[in-house]
């Protein structure tokens, strides 16, 4: 019986999420995501080790939406894991095309997967699925929502360049408002001692308020900045990211914010000599070629350290009893989300779940407010 089934027959109860389901960084202890940097980092040392740890597992990878790095990284780590893969790189190749659901899309493929990672344009699609099947589900990026393994792949990089995840001075700059990667890092970072973050955005595109919580339940120092050159002096790490096109109503909306901000040489020289320069890419036009060379433009390598990350995940989530992840807590609720770009809005089968956080009903999908 899959949890959406589960669900279907509580009335007015807490429900419980499947605890091998990747949906939220959030939810996991600093010491269980010292655990998959740990291990990604035995694998990094001794892949040969691991070239049968996953034989006869299928990875099914469903991707709704445009990903290179994502995709193939989750591809090549199932396939050095020694499993093999399925699944699809545009839904109008499969029956999403004919109107299957979701539900029915995640159910069938369910059956014939051990794991699935899946990347969406609606928020909440992922946390949706993972109702739909007992297999585990990975969240690869849901809209502007979040990204939790592409966090995984940032913090191995720290942890490796940097030898450590607190006291760190860490720019974000770019598209805050719908990055779902720069949401995902900050709520990840907040979690560790003494780091502090300076927001680097236009108006139009800071951080949503949710995250300003965040850091300010945590104690984290925090500054908002719309000048990239006055911001980049004493950071330990700048996070760039693209201005994203496909976030925006209206060409004439994205025009007006694409060439805002741009890391060049001129900029560079302002940083320290041991700051890192991250990037969850594609990169656009947001950070100039001729940095590439500079020792500390680290963005390529950290694809690459993404590859391993998604190992460790993988193994844990298959493998390792004791490796469970604590959702949220979620409750049947009488009022539905006005989300626009929620799953719920979508998918009308969906059980109206929420969860309580500081005294505000919260939808369990997107994370929005509810009332």
């Amino acid at each position: 019986m899959t949890n959406f089934d589960k669900i279907k027959k509580i009335n007015e109860s807490s429900v419980f999420m499947n605890d091998k389901n990747m949906i939220d960084l959030e939810v996991l202890s600093t010491k269980q995501i010292d655990k998959i940097i740990k291990k990604a980092k035995k694998i990094m040392q001794s892949p040969a080790d691991y070239r049968h740890a996953c034989d006869g597992k299928i990875l099914a990878t469903l991707f709704y939406e445009p990903s290179t790095r994502t995709q193939m990284s989750f591809q090549t780590a199932m396939l050095k894991l020694g499993g093999r893969t399925i699944g699809f790189d545009n839904p109008m190749n499969s029956s999403v095309s004919k109107g299957e659901s979701l539900k029915d899309t995640i159910t069938i493929i369910g059956g014939y997967a051990d794991i699935i990672a899946i990347r969406h344009p609606i928020e909440g699609t992922a946390m949706a699925a993972s109702l739909c099947t007992d297999v585990p589900v990975i969240n690869c990026g849901d809209g502007g929502h979040l990204h939790p393994t592409q966090t995984l792949t940032d913090i191995i990089t720290l942890s490796c360049e940097k030898g450590r995840l607190d006291n760190l001075k860490i720019g974000v700059c770019g598209d805050l408002l719908n990055g779902r990667t720069v949401h995902s890092l900050i709520k990840t970072l907040a979690k560790y001692p003494n780091n502090s973050f300076v927001l680097i955005s236009t108006k139009e595109l800071s951080v949503p308020l949710y995250i300003i919580d965040i850091l300010e339940n945590n104690g984290c120092k925090y500054e908002l900045s719309n000048n990239l050159a006055d911001a980049i002096s004493d950071l330990d790490m700048l996070y760039m990211t693209r201005i994203q096109r496909e976030r925006f109503s209206s060409e004439e909306e994205y025009e007006a914010q694409k060439n805002v901000f741009v890391l060049d040489k001129e900029k560079l020289k302002k940083a320290k000599e041991d700051m890192i320069i991250l990037h969850p890419l594609p990169r656009v036009n947001e950070i100039t070629v001729d940095i590439d060379s500079d020792p500390r433009a680290l963005y390529f390598k950290q694809a690459q350290y993404g590859m391993y990350g998604r190992m460790a995940l993988i193994l844990l989530l298959l493998q390792d009893e004791d490796f469970t992840v604590k959702n949220k807590t979620a409750e049947i609720s009488e009022h539905k989300c006005k989300n626009p770009k929620c799953i719920t809005q979508y998918e009308n089968y969906l059980p109206n779940l929420s969860y309580k956080k500081l005294g505000m009903t919260m939808c369990n999908f997107c994370d929005k407010r509810i009332n």
